[in-house]
């Protein structure tokens, strides 16, 4: 029997670039403009998406739940039994993922929730071990 585990999200090379690009030259611009009120915005701004970055995870709880954190933004809980599918995705949308090297978890009737657990494997073979009717769609198999 599993306790309560928790797997931290992904950080994508690709939003850390994205990030480093964007805001390095906004940095720049404003340092050479002097315009320090707004350099304070957007290293507010960076301090937020590291602690974005930070406080995303997923935890498998003992009365089988799935919490999903993302900062003070997105904090969900569902029930195990509730997930019917789960799929390998790259979908860009938003959501409590920091890479977009994704889950698509499908609960319930018609929700969905978009995650990107940094050891998809362990993580998908907890769930399934809770509740093995879960439908798996991964976009490669890989042997391990």
């Amino acid at each position: 029997c599993h306790s309560m585990i928790t797997y931290k999200s992904k950080i994508g090379l690709e939003f850390v670039f994205l990030i480093i690009v964007l805001l390095g030259m906004q940095v720049f611009i404003m340092v050479s403009a002097q315009l320090w009120v707004a350099l304070f915005i957007i290293l507010a701004f960076l301090f937020f998406i590291i602690y974005i970055f930070i406080t995303t995870y997923y935890v498998i709880t003992e009365d089988k739940n799935l919490k999903i954190k993302c900062g003070f933004l997105f904090n969900e809980s569902l029930k195990i039994n509730s997930i019917r599918k789960i799929i390998e995705t790259n979908n860009p949308n938003t959501g409590p993922a920091t890479s977009f090297d994704r889950l698509q978890i499908f609960y319930n009737q018609n929700d969905s929730v978009l995650i990107s657990p940094k050891d998809k494997k362990k993580f998908i073979k907890h769930l399934t071990t809770i509740n093995p009717d879960i439908e798996i769609k991964l976009k490669k198999q890989t042997q391990g």
